[in-house]
């Protein structure tokens, strides 16, 4: 069964690469209180997805300001992603989770099972666990940062948001 928009996310358990270098089982739920943004991509050394990880890295201190933690999920190892880091992709400053079981992707409803990667998957969790966003881009588009941020400050204002809305325009009176 998929985690879907409106769900409560479960108790999800993986082993990440830190920030630190260091290994660590991380649980999804955990991050309860903040806001969360789960980003899924198929492989590490691949050629999309470094400008993926790139471009959350370089706008992470944004999502910081803003409350929200951002978690890495593919379902590569995290041995392999610590030599991406150390061999070509350079200093990630939030976890990566090596979802080699494939239970958080499947969770997530993003794992291509016969290929037994994940498909470019943006969820944004409100501080409650609740799935409040869920983009999904098939293997060969990347996803746009720009739009991953705008949308968590549209759910952070707590009204509605009309089409295009960006912060610090209005919002929808009821």
């Amino acid at each position: 069964m998929s985690i879907r928009v409106a769900d409560t996310i479960p108790t999800l358990k993986a082993e990440a690469l830190l920030p630190s270098g260091k290994f660590e089982a991380v649980d999804l739920s955990s991050y309860r209180g903040r806001w969360l943004v789960v980003f899924f991509y198929p492989l590490d050394f691949t050629f999309v997805c470094p400008t993926e990880i790139r471009g959350f890295n370089e706008r992470y201190e944004e999502f910081k300001r803003l409350g929200a933690e951002v978690v890495a999920v593919s379902t590569d190892s995290v041995f392999s992603h610590k030599a991406w880091v150390e061999h070509g992709l350079g200093p990630v400053r939030f976890p990566m989770i090596g979802d080699t079981n494939h239970a958080i992707s499947e969770g997530f409803g993003v794992l291509i099972p016969e290929k037994g990667v994940a498909l470019r998957g943006t969820f944004i969790i409100d501080p409650k666990g609740v799935v409040r966003s869920a983009v999904v881009n098939d293997l060969p588009v990347g996803r746009s940062i720009e739009e991953t941020l705008r949308t968590l400050q549209a759910f952070q204002t707590g009204q509605l948001t009309g089409c295009e809305w960006k912060p610090g325009k209005e919002t929808i009176k009821v």
